[in-house]
Order: C-alpha cells, then sequence, then structure tokens
C-alpha cells in the first residue's frame, strides 16, 4: 500500500480519459495504474492490488458491472469507485449492488472526484479490526459486544433494533447504503419494499444522536438510493 494519496487503478475503454485522469490525479499525489478493458483490471487488480478501483460502468466485453463484481468477489476490501454518465436512480443501485463503494457521475470536477478517491484510500487504511469491540466517530462511540452507544461520554439509550439500523451504518462510514440493503440484512430476504421501516428508524436515532436532527451531520441521506453515515 503505498503513502500520500493512493495507488488508484483507472479502468476505461477509451485511452484520452485514462491520459487525463492520469495526468490530472498524479499530480495531486496519487499513483496510477491503468486498465482498458474489463478482464485486464480484473488480472491487474489481483498482481498489483490498488487501494481504489476508478470504474467506468459502459466498457464494451466486459462491463462495469461485471467487473466491479468480480473484482470485489477477489478482493473484498479494496475500494471501488464507479463512474457513470447517467443519473438515474437505477444506474446508481446497480452499481451498489454490483459491490461499488461510491459512484460519481459524469461529467464530475477534479475536486470532487479527488475527495471521493481520499475518502475510500482513508476508509480502507482506517478500517478497524473486524474483532474490533468499539466503533468511534466523532463524538460517538459504539460498543459493539454492549450493544450499548455513547455520545460525548452520555449514554443514549436505544431499541434492539435502533441499534442494529446504527451499527450496521457505523461499520460503512462514508459509504453509501441503499434502503433495500439494509432492509434484507436487518429484517430478512424477504424484505425489500417496507421503505418506510428505515425512514422511522433513521428518524428515531437522528432525534436521539443529533444536536439537530432536522440538519443532520452524522446520519445522512443520500436522495433516492438510501443514507450514509458521516465518514470517521
Amino acid at each position: 500500500m503505498t503513502e500520500g494519496g493512493g495507488r488508484v487503478l483507472i479502468v476505461d475503454d477509451e485511452p484520452t480519459i485514462r491520459r487525463a485522469l492520469r495526468t490530472t490525479l498524479g499530480a495531486l499525489g496519487f499513483e496510477m495504474d491503468e486498465a482498458r478493458n474489463g478482464e485486464e483490471a480484473v488480472r491487474h487488480a489481483q498482481d498489483y492490488p490498488p487501494d481504489v478501483v476508478l470504474l467506468d460502468m459502459n466498457m464494451p466485453g466486459m462491463g462495469g458491472l461485471a467487473t466491479c463484481k468480480e473484482i470485489r468477489r477477489l478482493s473484498p476490501q479494496v475500494g471501488i469507485i464507479m463512474l457513470t454518465v447517467r443519473e438515474a436512480q437505477e444506474d446508481k443501485i446497480e452499481a451498489l449492488d454490483a459491490g461499488a463503494d461510491d459512484y460519481v457521475v459524469k461529467p464530475f470536477t477534479v475536486g470532487e472526484l479527488a475527495a471521493r478517491l481520499r475518502s475510500a484510500v482513508r476508509r480502507g487504511r482506517n478500517a478497524p479490526p473486524a474483532n474490533s469491540g468499539v466503533i468511534a466517530i466523532g463524538d460517538l462511540a459504539l460498543d459493539v459486544p454492549k450493544r450499548t452507544i455513547h455520545k460525548a461520554g452520555q449514554h443514549i439509550r436505544l431499541t434492539p433494533k435502533e441499534f442494529d439500523v446504527l451499527h450496521f451504518l457505523m461499520t460503512r462510514p462514508g459509504m453509501p447504503v441503499r434502503h433495500t440493503r439494509l432492509l434484507q440484512a436487518l429484517w430478512g430476504p424477504e424484505y425489500g419494499q417496507e421503505v418506510e421501516y428505515i425512514r422511522t428508524f433513521v428518524s428515531q436515532l437522528r432525534k436521539k444522536i443529533e444536536d439537530d436532527p432536522a440538519h443532520p451531520s452524522y446520519l445522512l441521506t443520500d436522495p433516492y438510493v438510501g443514507y450514509r453515515f458521516r465518514e470517521a
């Protein structure tokens, strides 16, 4: 794993786009690798593991979604950011379902893309061990074995399901989590359409953990997709 901005694997079938990204992001301190297609990306990710894969969603041959699924299968911990030209909700959900951690819609600013990449690198480097007992983000400290949470040292009482929702989101800081994934993870595979369940629990959690529930700083909404917890 490199220091600095992190090692990024650019996957795009357009050489001009790869060249532009390599030049721009390289100047910002990232170490850049390239792949021209999905098959090449999978091999490269195995031979030279990156911190983050920047993956175009629309490619001929092995498309972005299939490539994402294969890289995620082989490298569960690597960060994957999908690039898509459409802002449609369906495209974002497809990317997340394929295993992407995040997505960026074209056209994008260099600042936005660099920020997303740095976030993905930090998540990988700062991820707590699987057996870590306490997750601390901001003033919040979630004690997993004890199933308790404190804010600035003060205990906050949660229902069992509120704790489960918060725990699921806090173990994925900065990552968008869609409604269906939350429902199926916490309620069961037969769920998926009961979005009001999640909205109710998020509303209750915001009243308990946020200074201003109407303007949350921890439990954030990703419009039309789901929620993401503030990055550590």
